[in-house]
């Protein structure tokens, strides 16, 4: 009897189990054998049987997971090679899409806040949706494990799709504002989950590499998105510029959620996955649900995380500043919720939102500290960038956006290089020596060059380093925190590495908006002719203004004089936070990725 009967014979035993049925790995592995009437592992003449090679735990989904991981296993299980690389190019053009969509809208956003003349506001909109983002990601994680895969895709995908029409007709910095939250919880989310599912289809050996194919689409939206934002904003119209993605979005996405489905129910066909009739009442159902999405654990977490992230984002347009009545209620309501949230889930919740123990681990906590680190780092200074080398350098839009989209551009090339290499050696500890000196070292030249009038290709120079380093960084960190789990873990590590990075970035883009704040407008003040200062506020706020002032005239040099006294300090700040990456490195384990089996079925 060969291994497939075996095989059939063993989704029999398993379409059998009950929703309530608890028999564990090894109970299975005994009614596998009754079902052959094997009486041992070796044939009379001592040749081995074919139940001398099935495992049972590796033919069928982990029994002790949940429902989501267990579906998604049955799904890799099913689904054929063929399939298996369709999804992995139907994530690639995913990929293609949202980078196409986030560099166009990324170019556009100072354009976008200087019609509603609120240019020195422009990192306020991406604030605010990284401040809701970071609250979604681990209550994304428990609809994924619990629900399923392709069901917390799709949910990200209207946010995303919603985002993107707001956007498009929005008439009032408020509403851009509250558009970005949707906007970027449907974006982050989307990626998360993708990323998730990129995880289930591959092995940890070859994750490194996946993930490098899978975000290889940044090379090329690098140079077209920031062309494309400048084609919508001159010739047709900035909302065209949102838009166009609201209609693109949702087609090429319908296909990865369309193969999921239709691979469950194939699962389900062929025995891999049970189907579990509840026998619940609608009252019953609601209680068992909520119960197993911790909603009240997931209500005071994202209600926690949002009021206290929402004053570093506000604080500096309240009419008091810190001292207004209602920025700090937030704080302390905030504080309060989240110190009670940690109290629920570490000794009150019957089935926990996340899993305290996992910050225990040191390399888990290494990565998610790393990535807090960079992001605070990077986000300190990236922001104004772009206006920097147009207002500096008198750079086009398109031009200071693929300067500033050189990151995608070499970081596409590294990851890939990078990616091969840790597949190779199987260890991935040695990149971030490399990474981290660098990167500072990089931060810090850029201090240097931070001048008036200074050679554009400086500016290039570091970019180019800083890409390699920050790339590292990014996969290293993926890699580290889903190595240190097992596959029920793997959507809570990346969830927690994203709402701390998320944290990080929003925390970056606090600190960056406030040193604006108190550096630009005094140094314009301090520089501008007299002649200039009836237009005060409106060189501070637009930077269509800013860049009317043709190149060498006393309003354009003193622009950027100021330009220049707010960007060091900025810089200045991002290079001593990130400092605090070499003790994180330290903390993190070289995992042997050779050594780990995490997935199953027909993977990557």
């Amino acid at each position: 009897m060969g291994v497939r009967p075996l095989v059939r014979r063993a989704r029999t035993v398993f379409r059998r189990l009950s929703a309530d049925e608890t028999e564990s790995d090894e109970t299975i592995s005994i009614d596998l054998n009754s079902a052959r009437g094997d009486k041992g592992l070796a044939s009379a003449d001592g040749a081995p049987t074919a139940s001398t090679f099935f495992r049972p735990d590796d033919n069928l989904p982990t029994r002790t997971a949940q429902r989501g991981v267990q579906d998604v296993e049955a799904v890799t299980l099913t689904w054929s090679k063929n399939t298996l690389i369709a999804v992995f190019i139907n994530i690639w053009f995913l990929y293609f899409v949202n980078a196409f969509q986030l560099s166009v809208s990324s170019s556009l956003n100072p354009y976008v806040t200087s019609s509603f003349m609120a240019h020195s506001l422009s990192a306020l909109p991406t604030a605010l949706g990284d401040a809701f983002a970071a609250a979604t990601y681990l209550p994304m994680a428990k609809l994924m494990d619990v629900w399923g895969r392709a069901e917390g895709f799709l949910f990200m995908v209207l946010f995303l799709t919603l985002g993107l029409v707001l956007m498009a007709s929005c008439n009032s910095f408020a509403a851009y504002c509250a558009a970005n939250v949707l906007y970027y919880v449907g974006f982050y989310g989307m990626e998360y989950a993708i990323d998730v599912v990129t995880a289930d289809a591959s092995t940890l050996r070859n994750r490194a590499f996946a993930y490098a194919f899978t975000s290889s689409p940044y090379i090329i939206t690098a140079f077209a998105g920031p062309k494309v934002a400048e084609e919508f904003y001159h010739q047709i119209s900035w909302r065209w510029g949102f838009g166009a993605w609201a209609i693109a979005t949702p087609i090429v996405a319908v296909p990865l959620y369309g193969m999921l489905k239709y691979n469950l129910i194939k699962a389900q066909r062929e025995g891999y996955r049970v189907k579990r009739p509840s026998g619940r009442s609608v009252l019953e159902s609601i209680q068992h649900w909520s119960v197993e999405f911790d909603l009240f654990g997931v209500f005071i977490f994202t209600a926690g995380l949002v009021l206290f992230q929402l004053p570093f984002d506000i604080a500096d347009y309240a009419p008091e500043g810190w001292a207004s009545d209602y920025i700090i209620a937030m704080l302390v309501v905030g504080f309060s919720m989240l110190w009670f949230f940690a109290v629920w889930e570490k000794w009150l919740a019957p089935v926990p939102l996340f899993e305290w123990r996992l910050l225990t681990d040191r390399t888990i906590l290494g990565a998610v500290l790393l990535d807090a680190t960079y992001q605070l780092s990077n986000y300190c200074w990236s922001y104004y960038f772009t206006s920097w080398l147009q207002v500096n350098n008198d750079l086009s839009l398109a031009t200071a956006n693929y300067i500033n989209n050189i990151f995608d551009i070499v970081s596409g090339i590294v990851l890939l290089g990078t990616g091969w290499l840790i597949r190779r050696v199987g260890k991935y500890k040695w990149t971030l020596y490399i990474a981290i000196p660098l990167y500072i070292l990089m931060q810090g030249l850029m201090i240097y060059f931070r001048e008036p009038n200074m050679s554009v290709g400086y500016q290039v120079m570091c970019q180019i380093f800083l890409a390699i380093g920050g790339s590292i960084f990014i996969l290293v960190e993926q890699l580290a925190i889903l190595a240190a789990v097992d596959h029920q873990h793997v959507a809570t590590a990346l969830a927690l590495l994203n709402v701390v990075g998320t944290i990080g970035n929003s925390a970056g883009l606090t600190i960056s908006t406030s040193i604006w704040q108190n550096t630009f407008p005094k140094a314009l003040n301090r520089y501008l002719p007299e002649s200039a200062m009836d237009n005060f506020a409106s060189i501070y706020d637009d930077l269509v203004t800013q860049k009317s002032y043709p190149v060498g005239s006393p309003v354009r040099s003193a622009i950027q004089k100021a330009y220049a006294y707010a960007e060091v300090r900025l810089l200045a700040v991002g290079v001593g936070i990130m400092v605090l990456g070499i003790p994180w490195t330290i903390l993190i384990k070289d995992i042997d990725l050779r050594k780990k089996v995490q997935v199953k079925g027909t993977v990557f």
